[in-house]
């Protein structure tokens, strides 16, 4: 593993709003940067009650602006709810104002329900244009010709960095065709991530972006000084995630002693198996735990994330998780 990098989801718990939110954010990332995290990737959610970083590319100028070093991106921007010129123009921008420091995921999901996507995109087309969104996007970064009737100023000539993310085939193919980085969702959705990963590498074709393939994986992280600290905080995100899959989204919950009370045992099994490439515990279980991941899956790069209520909590977390990271690189 060559780096290891942090996914915030930029969490409103309850009890709070979203001005904390996303206060939160910035002191986790001014704290990740000096932890040694490579990457700082917010990702892009519609009308959902406990997440705030519905307006992806303005929080991460928002990050970047308060951090020094660390690459801010999106992880990611859901392509099909946007024009093509208008993520370039945005995250050209961003580039122009924070050389060398950008990255744009991109994603071929709504990212939200349906209601939602109709309202974010006015006209829903019934055919899938993502492979040909993400090369016109690609194209704008590039440096124009003389015949270039479209240009995204800011943007053209910045060569974001762009990577495909994905949950399932799909996008381990498309990043392949094109030869761009791949992320797997599998802090979400593992089921696929070992056959996704190996398509991608097999049949990976070198770029003017990339020469060989470079994957990297999600995972989830709860960490505390103690396991049973740990199996307390995570029940936070057990509850949301269990509420978001019986419809009842909401803000991230307090955490509770018996989470295995307010869930009920078909829900839970889902759950556990969606949430289930991620590590819990004390610094031991948290090593153990990455150990299995990246034994199994060998990836370039790991990204964590992990939904802690109490802010403090959360920064402690992920501290034990980049000192047990750094081991790994």
């Amino acid at each position: 593993m060559q780096k290891y990098s942090l996914l915030d989801l930029s969490p409103i718990p309850e009890g709070e709003t979203a001005a904390d939110a996303l206060a939160h954010s910035v002191s986790l990332a001014k704290a990740a940067e000096t932890w040694g995290y490579h990457r700082y990737w917010l990702a892009e959610h519609h009308n959902m009650p406990g997440i705030a970083s519905a307006a992806t590319s303005v929080v991460i100028g928002h990050i970047a602006n308060a951090t020094k070093t660390m690459r801010i991106g999106a992880g990611g921007v859901m392509l099909p709810n946007h024009a093509p010129l208008i993520v370039a123009e945005q995250y050209g921008t961003l580039a122009t104002l924070f050389p060398d420091r950008i990255d744009l995921g991109l994603g071929r999901a709504p990212g939200t329900d349906m209601a939602t996507a109709r309202a974010l995109r006015r006209h829903m087309a019934a055919n899938d244009n993502f492979p040909e969104d993400v090369q016109e996007l690609l194209g704008y970064f590039e440096i124009p010709n003389a015949k270039t009737a479209v240009r995204a100023i800011p943007g053209e000539g910045t060569k974001v960095p762009v990577w495909i993310l994905g949950s399932s085939l799909y996008g381990a193919q498309l990043a392949a065709m094109l030869g761009l980085p791949y992320a797997f969702a599998s802090h979400f959705a593992p089921a696929m991530l070992e056959e996704a990963i190996t398509i991608y590498r097999r049949t990976f074709r070198p770029s003017a972006y990339l020469d060989k393939p470079y994957v990297m994986i999600g995972a989830g992280v709860c960490a505390a000084d103690t396991l049973k600290e740990a199996t307390y905080l995570r029940s936070s995100q057990l509850l949301a995630f269990a509420r978001l899959r019986t419809g009842q989204p909401g803000k991230l919950p307090a955490p509770v002693e018996d989470v295995t009370s307010l869930i009920s045992l078909q829900v839970a099994e889902g759950v556990n198996h969606a949430l289930s490439c991620s590590a819990t515990g004390g610094p031991a279980e948290i090593e153990d735990g990455i150990r299995n991941i990246v034994d199994a899956y060998q990836p370039d790069e790991l990204i964590v994330t992990g939904m802690v209520h109490d802010h403090n909590a959360r920064l402690r977390s992920f501290e034990i998780a980049a000192e047990v990271l750094r081991k790994f690189v």
